[in-house]
């Protein structure tokens, strides 16, 4: 930039040495003397600087050089409610009677069962699915027959676990029925098949239950019976069965119960061919569910009985008494009646999430019996190319099919027995209901 030149010109002083005329005052060049000082503070490259300190109080701001204001903390996360359910299945009795297992012989002289084509949807839709066996399977040496000591081809075993049955009841009446040896080898076998064995304990520190983790549901399962038809086990091995008795049951409860989220009991007891419990057997399941049991499954009675409800403790449980027959070749309607029980079970966990490098924590968990369903069944017994054959249907199923012309056994002409056996079975199952009414 071209630098400015001024020109300025002095007057001569005065007498007295002034340069400003004589009789003019000071004030009046003031103006002029601040104006020349500025324009030459511009034109030697000086310049005033404006400096403007904020105090913190002013502004609510931090004005410390250098420093980090602090974050806030994240809000703590919102609880997670976690939902989970299985659904827990129980078959009727299966009784392997001498038609039953003629049904299955080959030409070869082994045998292949083929009865749970109709209803293998329904055994294998829930998670875990019990039946109890009401045969020993003491191999072929010992000769197979049916009532009244039964031993069955081991092909039984095989054809439950590929239809979905994964927990076989073996505390019975009829698993002595070829003696000590003929138990040990139906264990073995039931095991092989890759079955668990309920109701059985192999030795004296055997805890006589087992325990299944589904998706993280810990659920218990015992299993007792009334008594082995007179027959007995060696004094050495008087472990080998769970008997019911009820000190001993109420003592495997409170063993059991804590290691569990859901604990059931499987009893074969009652009286056969009654249509009702009797009073004992209710006066029993009321101590066993106050003791801990969630669901009782009961058995032996080769007919339906009904079923009962109880709250206990604000929670309700449930008690089949006898949910009769799977599969047999007994006579009557009844004989040949069962129901596939589905017990329904609900997990509620509410879990509040990590945050600031904090584990997540489990505020609250809860299990209840959410639901529970009955599928009336019946065992038919058909020919079939002049052989007799054996099956289960599901009965409500089955008349859809044959008003829909999908059934291909039985005909219009069935369906008066079936109807019937629809009835019949329903009408059992709320008995007691009606009775409280």
């Amino acid at each position: 930039m071209k630098k400015m030149q001024f020109k300025v010109q002095v007057k001569p002083m005065d007498e007295q040495g002034d340069i400003f005329p004589r009789g003019r005052t000071l004030l009046r060049y003031i103006p002029i003397m601040l104006f020349m000082l500025i324009v030459i503070s511009t034109l030697s490259g000086c310049h005033l600087v404006k400096t403007t300190i904020s105090s913190p109080s002013s502004t609510g701001e931090d004005s410390q050089v250098g420093q980090i204001p602090e974050s806030e903390p994240e809000p703590e996360p919102e609880p997670i409610v976690l939902e989970e359910e299985i659904t827990l299945t129980a078959l009727g009795d299966i009784l392997m009677h001498n038609t039953l297992i003629w049904s299955g012989g080959q030409s070869d002289g082994s045998y292949a069962f083929d009865f749970f084509g109709d209803v293998a949807h329904l055994m294998e839709e829930g998670d875990y699915c019990t039946t109890t066996l009401e045969t020993a399977l003491g191999g072929p040496e010992k000769g197979y027959t049916g009532y009244p000591l039964f031993n069955s081809p081991d092909a039984i075993a095989y054809h439950l676990e590929e239809n979905g049955v994964g927990g076989v009841v073996a505390s019975n009446n009829h698993i002595l029925d070829r003696g000590f040896k003929g138990a040990l080898r139906t264990v073995e076998i039931l095991e092989d098949a890759g079955l668990n064995v309920l109701g059985i304990k192999q030795s004296p520190e055997d805890p006589g239950f087992i325990i299944k983790d589904i998706r993280g549901i810990r659920v218990g399962y015992l299993a007792y019976t009334y008594g082995t038809n007179g027959l007995t086990l060696p004094q050495e091995h008087n472990y080998f069965i769970n008997m019911l008795e009820k000190d001993r049951i109420l003592e495997d409860i409170e063993k059991l119960r804590p290691e569990v989220d859901v604990l059931i009991l499987i009893l074969h007891w009652g009286v056969e061919y009654s249509i009702s419990p009797t009073e004992n057997q209710r006066e029993l399941a009321r101590e066993f569910l106050q003791a801990g049991v969630d669901a009782i499954v009961g058995s032996h009675p080769h007919v339906v009985q009904p079923v009962e409800y109880f709250n206990i403790d604000g929670q309700e449980k449930f008690v089949a008494y006898s949910i009769g027959n799977y599969i047999g070749h007994q006579r009557g309607q009844e004989r040949n009646s069962g129901v596939i029980l589905q017990l329904k079970f609900r997990q509620e966990k509410v879990i509040q999430p990590g945050s600031n490098g904090t584990e997540e924590k489990l505020l609250s968990e809860s299990i209840v019996l959410d639901k529970v369903e009955m599928i009336p069944t019946f065992s038919h017994s058909y020919y079939q190319n002049g052989r007799q054959k054996f099956r289960v249907v599901p009965v409500e199923e089955t008349i859809g099919k044959i008003h829909a012309q999908k059934e291909e056994i039985f005909t219009e002409a069935d369906l008066p027995l079936l109807e019937n056996v629809l009835k019949t079975t329903q009408e059992r199952l709320k008995m007691l209901s009606s009775e409280e009414d």
